[in-house]
């Protein structure tokens, strides 16, 4: 593959997720600390990210494990129950999440758990567009959390 970056960034596009929303979601986890943080500044972190090939490749996986589970192709339909409901016990989707967060020290993973559990912008239209069926983003919501704990991780590295 020769762009990962940008397919990346095609396949969360074609999910529904902008760069833009995953920088509000940066800008929520670092306002206390950086009132004055711009938008640019949090798209250049998001940006450097996305350039890391495990950050690409783990993004690319989590988006097609959810569409495969969403067109109901998994030969093992307990699993691809689970997936498509965001079963609370399954927890793989935090773990390819935490993949991302590794990348980028504790601030990242504190990061991630935070938004995780608050749920806030993007990640909370993923995890509820899951919910109500809508599509199934069981490991997108993840992935968007972690990269935008991951470019807040590194925003706060760069002070």
């Amino acid at each position: 593959m020769k762009n990962i970056k940008e397919n990346s960034i095609k396949m969360l596009l074609d999910r529904g997720v902008t760069l833009e929303e995953i920088g509000e979601a940066v800008y929520f986890l670092q306002k206390e600390y950086q009132p004055h943080l711009k938008m640019d500044a949090i798209l250049v972190a998001i940006d450097a990210v996305l350039s890391k090939r495990e950050v690409g490749y783990a993004l690319m996986t989590a988006i097609e494990l959810d569409i495969q589970a969403e067109r109901k192709l998994y030969t093992n339909k307990e699993l691809e129950k689970d997936i498509r409901e965001d079963a609370g016990l399954y927890g793989m989707d935090e773990v390819l999440a935490y993949g991302i967060c590794n990348l980028y020290g504790s601030i990242a993973l504190t990061n991630f758990g935070f938004i995780d559990k608050h749920k806030f912008g993007v990640v909370a239209r993923l995890n509820d567009e899951g919910k109500k069926g809508v599509h199934c983003h069981t490991f997108l919501d993840d992935m968007v959390g972690a990269i935008a704990a991951a470019a807040a991780s590194r925003i706060a590295h760069s002070q």
